[in-house]
């Protein structure tokens, strides 16, 4: 089993040669300048390699740039072998990263918590203090003090 610190700079190394590759390297139509890697995670045995990626585009786009990712996933790894120099090349399984998913949910909890909070803002504007200003005891107010000696 190799350490994390190895798996680490694998997975930095099949990042960066994934990415270079798909914009230099491959000039499949569906994978064209909207597909970003954003992450590669390697297992400990550096045998299997997930390498996640994003799609600018719709539905269409993603399921094209998905089939595309799958037909080069043989020339991405042997240019990931021939970089990385290891006896064994791990395999490549592509995912679509959920990040974008996860920013637009996000971005709408943010909204409506901004709302939520305009309507309150709104609501106390002309508020009162349910009691007085000032609700607590000074050292010269002694009422119950006197009462319980």
């Amino acid at each position: 089993m190799a350490d994390n610190a190895r798996a680490k700079r694998l997975a930095d190394l099949i990042r960066e040669v994934v990415a270079q590759k798909l914009q230099r390297g491959i000039k499949d139509p569906r994978l064209g300048s909207h597909v970003t890697i954003t992450d590669t995670r390697v297992t400990g045995d550096l045998r299997e390699a997930t390498v996640f990626y994003t799609v600018y585009g719709d539905d269409e786009e993603r399921a094209s740039a998905a089939a595309g990712l799958e037909s080069a996933k043989g020339i991405l790894r042997s240019e990931v072998g021939r970089a990385a120099g290891v006896k064994f090349t791990p395999t490549l399984t592509f995912v679509a990263d959920a990040l974008p998913e996860n920013a637009r949910t996000i971005e709408h909890l943010l909204d409506r918590a901004r709302a939520s909070d305009a309507k309150v803002r709104e609501a106390s504007s002309g508020a009162a203090y349910a009691g007085e200003a000032d609700p607590y005891r000074k050292p010269g107010d002694d009422e119950d003090g006197a009462a319980a000696e």
